[in-house]
């Protein structure tokens, strides 16, 4: 079980240094990253994270009324964690129901105790490993640990299941993407992949092998930042024999 998150942060440093440490925690993933509170709104309504970050160094009245409005769209809002190198806006912040108030620099301790606390208060949901394929009046139900990888056929998408059969849906890849398992990843416009079943990521020939049958994925430029997120949390669980 996983949290995802958005991070809502002007300022390119102290974001990464944020995505550093929740790093540290194998379930938490970053759904989007936002510069403002346009921005912001839409990436909150569109992936739907459990924790939404806010750096409230600038426009901290703006991300307020963001918060406020966020009532008219979504019956229950995201845990919000407020961040600012002072007090000011603490108060505010309280008052407008979020959940904590981060200081910076970040204090290691300080963010270990509120992320268990959270995960104390709010536990994550198990998401569910049935999918169901809609055709007319045919309901076909499939376990998603069983997919290997889905593929774009025109507007259609092909489910490549690990014992080899092939499962068809008359949707395209996309709607599929918001849909399924926080393990599946899109790494290519034509194809979605099960990271449970990577063994290898192979940066200079831009491939996903994977663990059935050496079967070998390729991934585009444009999806390499969910590449190197794979490769992050994939790493945390290995021993590494690097130099």
């Amino acid at each position: 079980m996983e949290y995802t998150y958005t991070i809502l942060d002007s300022d390119a440093t102290s974001n990464l240094q944020l995505q550093h440490y929740l790093g540290e925690y194998g379930d938490f993933t970053c759904a989007a990253l936002a510069k403002d509170s346009t921005e912001g709104i839409n990436s909150i309504l569109k992936f739907s994270p459990d924790v939404v970050f806010i750096n409230l160094n600038e426009n901290a009245q703006e991300y307020f009324l963001m918060v406020m409005e966020l009532h008219q769209y979504v019956s229950n809002l995201p845990v919000i964690i407020g961040i600012s190198k002072s007090k000011n806006y603490a108060y505010d912040a309280i008052k407008n129901g979020f959940f904590d108030y981060w200081l910076m620099p970040y204090n290691e301790f300080d963010i270990r105790k509120s992320l268990l606390r959270l995960k104390k208060q709010v536990p994550a949901k198990a998401e569910p490993d049935t999918l169901c394929l809609k055709s007319y009046s045919d309901f076909q139900y499939i376990n998603t640990n069983d997919i290997l990888y889905l593929q774009a056929d025109n507007n259609a998408t092909e489910f490549v299941m690990k014992d080899g059969t092939i499962n068809n849906a008359f949707k395209t890849l996309k709607s599929f993407e918001n849909q399924l398992p926080k393990n599946f990843v899109r790494i290519h416009q034509s194809y979605i992949m099960n990271t449970d079943y990577i063994s290898r990521i192979s940066y200079g020939k831009s491939i996903c092998t994977l663990k059935h049958n050496k079967m070998q994925l390729p991934f585009s430029k444009s999806y390499r930042a969910n590449i190197d997120g794979l490769k992050t949390i994939l790493s945390k669980n290995t021993i590494s024999s690097l130099n």
